[in-house]
């Protein structure tokens, strides 16, 4: 017969029978859920919005009344789970951080539409200023398989035929959906300009700020007068995002806005309409070139636009405006390819740091074949200033995924400190005295264990839930539902 001490055995070792046939996740998630401040933990991740890769500090801060020395607040990590304090990674790509690629976005919406309405200290008489959106795309490398649309159109259709001389068909019969693999790949990968591709990236931000100087001299120009005095009658602001297309060559978006001499709180001249600023915009994108370093190598590379350039009117919707470029779609069409990057368009977001990464990395053979030759194009001494091996990964486009003029609005900075302070708004009373605040803090760690990151996943979900459940809310409301 057996007695009790037996069966409290048997019953460890089914337990430890049980433990061992759950996975590591689901051992680790026991683990997690018996921690003694799980709770506390739980809190501390949603207040970040379930950030996927949180960066952890421990330390303490004090705030103190500056003429009596009373301690009006004290915060220290000691008690909380860990003895530490998560933060978001602020992420902007939504392939690293789905919640704070958002936050990223939002910001940005803010940051480009305020720039288009006025808000957040630019005045409101900028929406009658001459705005434009333009488009200004990479030139060709080579034919490439290209999405067919809707109308289901043939890909290449090329009467005859034809081949190339590496004996390769210059023509494609085939109706290609935007999700076919084989859209972006070139006919010939032997014809593709591989070097022309990476030298153009790597300088697109020295293009770039050549088409503004240019941009500003041919302004003077339809105006009659000199540069130099340009900046007397005008301002010309501009905020622009990148994106990559599926061949994976970047082109850039653009909001471009002329101000008086004053910037955004004075009109611009009557000689400075949308109509002119059209006119110079495709002027100057025609004219400006740039030459890349030389190689023996290479050759003698220039850098010019392509072709193709797209210049849109901005209607302001708070004057009825029915047009498709309108300041809002503007503001959400920047704001969404902020938070994109190379991996969505097939490529990788970490860095190359061997040429063996390139040959393991899930890329395919086109994006293999570029990022091997700015590996290549790297190890040369000329193209040394390009820094073409740190940015293999982004396929030797180094420049910042969004950029703007001075002028145009506010700064991410500007907008993150109004939600830190609007988030902190339960310290109002604290605000009104004279305070001195104390803090010491160190980097402790980052990241999840592997239960830690599926359940900050899940919160992430739920609060994506609920935001779609409250945007439907006031949709109705706004509806007379």
């Amino acid at each position: 017969m057996s007695t009790g001490k037996e069966k409290a055995q048997r019953s460890d070792l089914h337990q430890a029978e049980r433990l061992r046939l759950l996975s590591f996740t689901e051992r680790d998630l026991i683990r997690l859920a018996n921690e003694p401040g799980f709770h506390r933990w739980l809190e501390q991740i949603k207040s970040i919005g379930g950030c996927a890769h949180p960066i952890y500090l421990a330390g303490h801060t004090t705030t103190r009344d500056a003429i009596t020395g009373e301690v009006l607040r004290h915060y220290d990590t000691s008690e909380e789970p860990g003895g530490r304090m998560p933060l978001r990674c602020r992420n902007r790509r939504e392939t690293r951080c789905e919640p704070c690629s958002r936050l990223h976005s939002g910001d940005t919406f803010h940051l480009v539409r305020s720039g288009l309405l006025g808000g957040k200290g630019v005045p409101e008489r900028v929406q009658i200023h001459p705005r434009l959106f333009v488009t200004l795309t990479a030139p060709s490398f080579g034919a490439v398989h290209r999405a067919c649309g809707p109308e289901g159109t043939v890909c290449r259709p090329r009467r005859g035929g034809g081949f190339c001389e590496h004996g390769r068909s210059l023509s494609c019969g085939l109706t290609h959906a935007d999700t076919d693999p084989a859209v972006g790949q070139p006919l010939c990968p032997d014809c593709y300009d591989y070097v022309g591709h990476a030298l153009w990236h790597a300088s697109a931000g020295s293009l770039w700020n050549r088409f503004c100087h240019t941009l500003r001299r041919h302004l003077a120009t339809a105006a009659g007068i000199t540069q130099s005095r340009l900046r007397e009658h005008l301002t010309l602001s501009f905020a622009k995002v990148a994106e990559y297309q599926k061949r994976g060559a970047v082109h850039f978006h653009a909001v471009v806005r002329l101000d008086g001499s004053d910037g955004p709180s004075s009109p611009p001249p009557a000689w400075a309409t949308s109509g002119m600023l059209a006119e110079v915009i495709r002027s100057a994108a025609a004219a400006v070139e740039i030459h890349a370093p030389y190689s023996p190598a290479t050759g003698e590379r220039v850098i010019r636009w392509g072709v193709q350039l797209d210049v849109h009117p901005i209607r302001s919707g708070a004057f009825g405006g029915s047009s498709a470029v309108t300041d809002g779609a503007v503001a959400a069409y920047v704001a969404k390819y902020v938070s994109k990057g190379v991996g969505d368009s097939g490529g990788i977001d970490y860095r190359i740091t061997a040429f063996s990464g390139i040959e393991l990395a899930v890329v395919n053979p086109h994006f293999r074949n570029l990022m091997s030759v700015c590996w290549r194009l790297g190890g040369l001494s000329e193209f040394g200033s390009l820094n073409l091996r740190a940015w293999t990964h982004a396929l030797g486009f180094r420049g910042h995924i969004l950029t703007k003029s001075r002028q145009y609005s506010t700064t991410y900075t500007e907008l993150r400190a109004v939600r830190a302070e609007y988030e902190n708004s339960d310290d109002v009373a604290i605000g009104l005295e004279v305070t001195a605040t104390e803090s010491a803090w160190r980097y402790v760690g980052s990241g999840y264990t592997l239960a830690e990151g599926e359940v900050a996943a899940g919160i992430a979900e739920d609060l994506a839930s609920l935001r779609e459940v409250r945007k439907e809310i006031r949709e109705s409301r706004e509806g007379g539902y």
